[in-house]
């Protein structure tokens, strides 16, 4: 702690706004001159002269190198967990297009679902298996897949659809007393997590509810005629052994999330499950992606398997739409998406090592006079924590801890830090390019994080609410000491 404040009382704020902005303005220019492109490769350099940047700062300062290099080693062993995990699922989309999930959930989605209702269907669903598994990332990683697949099917907006899938996936996340994230931000403002979860509803619901509406009417009309759909399926048949039995591996995956098996190997255990399937019941398929004829069948089988847990799968069926469809998955087509993270978490580290972070975040402090204020405050904090450290658990535990005293100082308990953390850094993290979230968000449903951000309503309209409550003196929870916060509800 006495470190702490030795560094900052070296900082300026001139010197601490140095990196930033400079992060800023080259991230400015990466978007301006690649476009949705600049996540592959024009970003990573951004957030590295960033780093470097803040690593003059830092020696200015007097910080020894060894500790700043400490620093950006720890930030980027935060991100270890959720890159393993991003692996995992290239692996997943891999094997589960070869053993036909993918597939046979794209054939029978386009039968169930009604094109004119998707959007709001594909949230609801995405809604409903979050809180019961807690894990946005899960759902995003199975039925977002499929989800996306049936989507470009009906010739519907990649971009709305991954919005619609983020907003419901974060929902049930968010109210899920199996979730990660809402678990911590309840330890970290001290509170019981089921008051936690109830205090959460007052924003949470209604921002889901506007969610469902705007997406009913944003609604579009179907691109693809019946004939299309029906061709569309005749292809899948194809080129694949098409049945409900090929849905168990989506099945088994949610049954062992639901049983609290943690993240990285039950996708793992699912992306074998789905490549035992593989060679089960579409052996010709992953003998074709081998391309090895001097290979007897079942070494061909063998090789097509490992291609696609590596490499993702490749169809060539001549059919341009349905190629480029299913053609995706493989732990190397998220090696970029590790990149961007590791960059990214690279430059939170030394903010930490620094006290960069802890100094802007002291200095926001000093504005705070209200309720509305604080809770503004706090989600500034939090989204620039999520931006700044590419990581929602710092989002979540920094300005937590910092700011929890504050609450209890103008008469509030800390059900209502707990609740805006979540509305801000939680819901945010998914619309921060370099985010891990907005990393894997975009890596698995193929659809770059600026592209669906305008479209995942309840990410930016939890934060939103939050702060409209906190200045109109609606749903605040007096503390214990205290009970003359006007209230709507407590």
């Amino acid at each position: 702690m006495e470190d702490d404040e030795v560094k900052e009382r070296n900082l300026s704020v001139a010197l601490a706004l140095f990196p930033l902005t400079l992060l800023i303005l080259l991230l400015g220019l990466s978007v301006f001159l690649f476009g949705s492109d600049s996540s592959y490769g024009a970003n990573q350099i951004a957030l590295v002269i960033a780093t470097f940047a803040a690593a003059i700062v830092g020696k200015k300062i007097g910080i020894p190198w060894a500790e700043l290099q400490e620093g950006i080693l720890n930030g980027i062993m935060i991100g270890l967990a959720p890159i393993l995990i991003l692996l995992a699922v290239g692996g997943l989309i891999g094997t589960w297009i070869l053993c036909g999930t993918v597939p046979s959930m794209i054939y029978y989605g386009v039968q169930i679902l009604e094109p004119s209702i998707f959007y709001a269907a594909s949230s609801l669903i995405s809604a409903v298996v979050a809180v019961s598994i807690g894990s946005s990332w899960t759902v995003a990683g199975t039925l977002g897949i499929g989800l996306m697949g049936i989507s470009t099917s009906f010739g519907l907006s990649p971009a709305i659809t991954a919005g619609a899938i983020i907003s419901g996936a974060y929902f049930g996340d968010k109210l899920s007393p199996l979730s990660d994230t809402t678990n911590l931000a309840s330890a970290v403002a001290g509170q019981d997590l089921f008051e936690h979860i109830k205090h959460m509803l007052w924003t949470t619901i209604p921002g889901y509810a506007i969610t469902l509406i705007i997406l009913l009417v944003i609604s579009e009309s179907i691109a693809a005629s019946p004939d299309d759909i029906r061709i569309l399926q005749e292809n899948l048949r194809s080129e694949f052994n098409i049945g409900l039995h090929l849905l168990l591996p989506l099945i088994f995956m949610l049954i062992l999330i639901y049983k609290r098996i943690a993240a990285y190997p039950a996708i793992v255990i699912s992306s074998l499950f789905g490549a035992v399937f593989a060679a089960i019941f579409q052996s010709n398929v992953a003998a074709d992606l081998a391309n090895s004829p001097g290979l007897s069948i079942n070494l061909a089988t063998l090789k097509g398997i490992w291609i696609s847990l590596f490499d993702g799968f490749q169809l060539n069926s001549g059919n341009e739409f349905l190629d480029k469809l299913l053609s995706k998955g493989g732990m190397s087509s998220m090696l970029n998406t590790v990149w961007l993270i590791v960059t990214a978490l690279g430059f939170g580290g030394i903010l930490e090592a620094t006290g960069i972070l802890r100094f802007l975040i002291n200095r926001a402090l000093k504005g705070v006079t209200s309720a509305g204020s604080l809770i503004s405050a706090t989600t500034i904090a939090c989204v620039g924590t999520n931006a700044l450290t590419a990581d929602q658990y710092m989002g979540i535990s920094l300005p937590g801890r910092m700011f929890k005293d504050e609450y209890e100082k103008i008469g509030l308990s800390s059900l209502n830090l707990s609740r805006t953390i979540e509305d801000s850094a939680t819901m945010t993290s998914a619309l921060i390019p370099w985010n891990t979230c907005g990393a894997y968000m975009s890596a698995t449903l193929g659809v770059a994080t600026i592209s669906y951000a305008p479209y995942a309503f309840l990410n930016w309209l939890c934060p939103l609410i939050a702060i409209s409550y906190g200045f109109l003196g609606i749903a605040l929870k007096p503390s214990a000491s205290n009970s003359e916060v006007s209230l709507v509800a407590n």
